[in-house]
């Protein structure tokens, strides 16, 4: 599953882990997604991955 929110479209941000001694590895941040019930424009509802961004901002309508 990709790490990306149905709504805003945010996905994993990539950078570097580095040490004391500078040892360079990539690394990745991922955004908090959740799995709610939102209701959909078709009718009904169904499960959607969002941001937890987007839940607070009132995007996602629980039903």
């Amino acid at each position: 599953m990709a790490q990306v929110c149905e709504y805003c479209g945010k996905g994993p941000q990539f950078g570097n882990n580095i040490s004391h001694a500078h040892n360079v590895t990539r690394r990745r941040w991922n955004p908090n997604l959740q799995s709610v019930k939102a209701a959909s424009p078709a009718g009904g509802s169904r499960r959607v991955t969002v941001c937890t961004r987007c839940i607070k901002a009132g995007k996602v309508v629980k039903g």
